[in-house]
């Protein structure tokens, strides 16, 4: 990394894209624990190379998941716009859960099954805000039981966590329960 104000030489600079183009790629498809040496063999550059701009894993998880994170705040501004506020938040959840799926080291961040740096525990708290006006939205509408609280989100995001390395099928049918659990009659 530049340290100072003093920028990255070209090379360095594609190093580092190249090293962070790898991390996403191996984080999505194995989540967050994906080996360092596999991400710095995929990017072409040696160990040592990845270790220089990125000495831990935490600081490419810090450099990665915030951006990811924040497609949250699309999807709550989507769920906000549709006029009808149950339908709104179910394409939340679906929308969500989507994202998880395509993205395991994201799963596994929204999940918590790793410790969490600060950003990106900042950027989870953004896309929680967000989620929470879609539930609430959905709970003043009366479409959404009354005692289903933000709070709830995080266990539900954990519980489906799993399920996401299933089939598709697999979850949506499991959030169609959960969903049928919610929505008042």
């Amino acid at each position: 990394m530049a340290t100072g104000s003093k920028p990255l030489r070209a090379d360095a600079a594609r190093n580092r894209d190249k090293l962070l183009a790898a991390a996403t790629r191996a984080f999505g498809e194995h989540g967050l624990d994906a080996p360092l040496e596999q991400i710095a063999r995929s990017a072409g550059v040696s160990i040592g190379t990845l270790y220089a701009h990125f000495p831990t894993r935490d600081a490419f998880v810090d450099a990665i998941l915030p951006a990811q994170i924040a497609a949250l705040d699309e999807l709550a501004t989507k769920a906000l716009a549709e006029p009808d506020p149950w339908q709104g938040f179910t394409e939340f959840l679906d929308g969500l859960f989507a994202l998880q799926a395509k993205d395991h080291g994201l799963n596994d961040a929204l999940a918590r099954r790793m410790p969490l740096s600060p950003a990106v525990l900042e950027a989870c708290h953004a896309g929680f805000v967000h989620a929470a006006r879609v539930l609430d939205r959905a709970k003043e509408s009366g479409q959404l039981r009354a005692d289903f609280e933000p709070e709830d989100l995080a266990p539900l995001v954990s519980a489906m966590s799993p399920l996401i390395h299933e089939p598709t099928a697999t979850w949506r049918r499991h959030l169609a329960f959960f969903l049928d659990g919610l929505k008042v009659s």
